[in-house]
């Protein structure tokens, strides 16, 4: 069985989930994981802001005007009076609920995580319908049923391997289901997420759970690139990644892939293919567990970083002072991405700052602080081993000209990485992509 997922730019017109259609027309069993169209959950993240915001005349502003972007779209969507009478149903039904959240007195965290399930809720039903109307036999899987966080935010996957069997048990005859991204339930039975882009993991989740055969992740991207094509003058797709690496480029700014779905597919050997929706012929990039022997495979950059200089002439190297640090980060759930550190100072970076204020407040008690933002991280990822010497010179004289703030190697065999202002990533990732790879 395989694991198939759609994002947004995927489903984002009636003529992209048409050739859904195509792609998954052969005789493999599948559950087809579905993002919300395209722009839908920024409009729904816009609706909750504006109603805790307390803006009810803006939220249904935003309502109304992805109402008439929907009736539009279910029009060209199906072609028979059946399928569009099917496809209005569900939209009347869904905005009916949007409407009633929107018409509460307060909005609170639990309205908006409601509110922003109904994107993937809205395009897996369209999207059954429309195989029901041309004559696909599917069946409609809610993740309600068998996604499940716990406390901290992550998926039990031994509940969703549970459930979704049963479920898959009961329709053995059926080879096409289809089944939303992102959309989960917590302990309290609320509706819930996998925060943004989850619908990788959803999709990574479910095929650990069932074993598949792989996953295929669709996108308007021909697989992985070198480096991003947005910025630098030329790239070329890697053909083959290993998870290791993968894992680093998606955390470090890689757009392709979310950062937290590598790991189950890693756990239980199931190998990822990144497909282009727009190219179904074209080639993509594989991801297992194998090393590949390049030095450098890709490049990525992560911007929105904060870099946070912790210094203590007489703390720092004492026992315990470390804990003592990293013990407020947790304390706030606030990540550190890359850490370097000399006799009196240590320095750290994060990308979410919505405690900075508080975790500033704590650590002032044992230490001076300096916080410096609008930095970027650049990573250089590959099989860095001690067999392959010379990669932080090679780094090094591609930036020479450029100023950078922390560099940090040896943590991880697959990553070196630079810290320097946003100003200056442009033209590294540029230097980087000319002299690190053999362009002959």
């Amino acid at each position: 069985m395989r694991v198939l997922k759609f994002g947004g730019t995927s489903v984002g017109k009636p003529e992209r989930m048409h050739s859904i259609t195509e792609i998954i027309n052969d005789n493999h069993r599948k559950i087809v994981v579905l993002s919300a169209v395209s722009g839908t959950t920024n409009a729904l993240v816009s609706i909750g802001d504006n109603l805790v915001a307390g803006d009810k005349a803006a939220a249904f502003a935003v309502i109304d005007k992805l109402w008439g972007e929907y009736q539009a779209f279910v029009a060209e969507l199906y072609s028979t009076e059946a399928g569009k009478a099917n496809g209005t149903a569900v939209i009347e039904k869904e905005f009916a609920l949007i409407r009633s959240v929107a018409e509460q007195p307060t909005a609170t965290g639990v309205e908006q995580r409601l509110l922003l399930a109904q994107g993937e809720i809205i395009s897996t039903q369209l999207f059954h319908h429309y195989c029901t109307e041309i004559g696909r036999k599917s069946v409609l899987l809610p993740a309600l049923d068998f996604v499940l966080i716990d406390d901290d935010n992550e998926p039990v996957l031994s509940f969703i391997e549970e459930k979704l069997s049963a479920l898959l048990a009961q329709h053995a005859d059926v080879n096409l289901f289809i089944t939303q991204g992102y959309v989960s339930r917590n302990p309290k039975g609320e509706v819930d997420n996998l925060k943004r882009g989850g619908s990788d993991y959803t999709a990574t989740l479910l095929g650990a759970a069932i074993r598949a055969e792989e996953i295929q992740i669709w996108t308007d991207i021909d697989g992985m690139h070198n480096n991003d094509p947005r910025i630098v003058k030329r790239t070329f797709p890697v053909r083959e990644v290993s998870f290791d690496e993968a894992a680093e480029l998606a955390y470090f700014g890689a757009k392709i892939l979310h950062p937290t779905c590598i790991r189950p597919a890693q756990d239980r050997g199931v190998p990822v293919k990144l497909l282009n929706t727009m190219e179904p012929s074209a080639e993509g990039t594989v991801i297992t567990n194998n090393n590949s022997a390049r030095t450098v495979t890709a490049i990525a950059a992560k911007d929105g970083i904060t870099v946070i200089k912790i210094k203590s002439t007489r703390m720092l190297l004492a026992y315990g002072f470390l804990r003592k640090v990293f013990e407020v980060f947790e304390k706030f759930k606030t990540p550190i991405d890359v850490i370097t550190t000399s006799e009196v100072a240590l320095s750290i970076t994060i990308d979410e700052t919505h405690n900075l204020e508080a975790i500033k407040a704590e650590l002032s008690e044992y230490c001076t602080i300096e916080i410096e933002d609008n930095q970027s991280i650049v990573c250089i990822v590959g099989n860095f081993t001690a067999e392959k010497p010379g990669l932080v010179l090679s780094v090094l004289n591609c930036i020479k000209d450029i100023p950078f703030r922390m560099i940090s190697s040896g943590g991880s065999r697959h990553n070196t990485t630079i810290v320097l202002k946003s100003e200056y990533k442009n033209q590294a990732l540029n230097l980087l992509n000319e002299g690190l790879f053999d362009w002959k």
